[in-house]
């Protein structure tokens, strides 16, 4: 389970066992419900990394939403956009090795994730990253209509492998990723996804 899932899992048992105790059955139950589902969400499962060293792969699981060309300021870039829903596991993962170049944190709205423009107006956090060969790839990771917290572990300078954990978007979001045009990209439309495992597409 991820790390930050612990304090409501515990916290929620805790209230969930002395509910019980008082005789508040139904209510215990809810609880008890309550902190499996928190389990639950918060799982951290471990995913089987392809070697292939021209591979990118998910940072996300759930469903892909988008997958086209798309501007980006005012680059032209290859977008992929992943839905995550209650579901889904929702640790991320860094797509492809590379090194942090800067991290911007935006406020903003918190319309439903799988909206096409809730990619523009919710609360986001975009991550840049630098290939090994000096290429520029984007993470996005993007709250949702019940997503009031974005995790990101990374810090500036860091780098980091293809597959490693780098945070967590907290119940329902989506993630954005924007790769250079060269990319062929898998036709994984309407398709699901495993955050470290699937591979989207590979450098051409």
């Amino acid at each position: 389970m991820h790390k930050s899932g612990w304090p409501l899992v515990i916290s929620a048992g805790i209230v969930s066992f002395f509910l019980f105790l008082w005789r508040w059955y139904i209510v215990a139950i809810g609880g008890g419900i309550l902190t499996a589902f928190l389990a639950y969400f918060f799982r951290d499962p471990e995913r089987n990394i392809t070697e292939n060293e021209k591979a990118i792969v998910s940072p996300a699981d759930g469903q892909v939403v988008f997958l086209d060309s798309s501007l980006f300021g005012k680059d032209k870039m290859k977008k992929v956009s992943i839905f995550m829903s209650l579901f889904d596991v929702h640790v991320n993962r860094v797509p492809f090795d590379g090194e942090v170049k800067k991290i911007e944190y935006k406020k903003g709205k918190f319309l439903p994730a799988y909206k096409k423009e809730a990619s523009n107006c919710n609360e986001s956090n975009t991550i840049f990253f630098s290939t090994p060969t000096g290429e520029t790839f984007i993470v996005v990771q993007i709250a949702g209509i019940l997503a009031r917290r974005i995790l990101c572990g990374l810090k500036l300078g860091q780098s980091v492998k293809k597959g490693e954990r780098f945070g967590i978007i907290c119940f329902g979001s989506k993630v954005d990723l924007y790769l250079p045009q060269r990319v062929i990209l898998k036709p994984l439309l309407g398709k699901k996804v495993k955050a470290g495992e699937t591979i989207l597409g590979y450098w051409s």
